[in-house]
């Protein structure tokens, strides 16, 4: 049976890297699958999906007034039966995007597969996420880790100096290396000015170097 799914988690923890793997795994069985990323996000160019790890899928771009079941029901009039949708930062679903998520799966028997975060830099709900969590019938955390070693569930936004940043719009396309994940009780301390945070490390770095031949 098909159901909406909502995977959410903080900042870099794989979400993106979790949907493209995924959309993989329905196409190595021969199942097609729909990829929509919002209009706004244009980080990997337009209509592309791409995770930080280098993972990189063509997307179908929406924007905030489209009606995501009357695009479903179009791709599939126009490229055949569809298996299963997946949805890129969800959070930025409207309301009624949302609703229409779950209209895929209990009209047309398709799952759906929505990743998202769940709180902005403010340690507010977006609106897609609190539709999806209150609407999506599997709720699947992703799990990261906070620079304190507990599990990072909030996002703060930073300065050059690693210092919280608590005005400005909830949307910054493009300035992720501004945000950082941490967990509630380091949320609190940054938001009140008792710490500051690093900027996390673009690269995975070796265990061990490379010997020279």
């Amino acid at each position: 049976m098909a159901k909406l799914y909502f995977y959410y988690s903080a900042m870099n923890a794989g979400k993106t890297t979790t949907l493209l793997q995924s959309a993989y795994n329905y196409h190595e069985r021969g199942m097609r699958t729909l990829i929509l990323t919002p209009q706004l996000d244009t980080r990997a160019g337009e209509g592309v999906v791409a995770s930080r790890i280098g993972l990189r899928a063509n997307a179908r771009r929406f924007m905030r007034d489209d009606d995501l079941l009357a695009l479903a029901r179009a791709d599939i009039a126009a490229r055949g039966k569809l298996d299963c949708v997946l949805v890129d930062e969800a959070q930025f679903l409207s309301r009624a995007q949302a609703w229409q998520l779950g209209d895929i799966v209990d009209v047309l028997g398709i799952p759906v597969l929505a990743y998202g975060l769940r709180t902005d830099f403010r340690g507010e709900l977006f609106e897609g996420s609190q539709y999806l969590l209150a609407w999506a019938d599997n709720l699947v955390e992703i799990k990261t880790i906070c620079h304190s070693g507990r599990k990072a569930t909030m996002v703060v936004r930073v300065d050059e100096h690693g210092r919280a940043v608590t005005d400005g719009p909830q949307v910054e396309i493009g300035g992720n290396d501004r945000y950082v994940s941490v967990s509630r009780a380091e949320f609190k301390k940054i938001m009140a000015g008792e710490s500051t945070v690093e900027l996390q490390q673009p690269v995975l770095p070796l265990d061990h170097p490379r010997e020279s031949a």
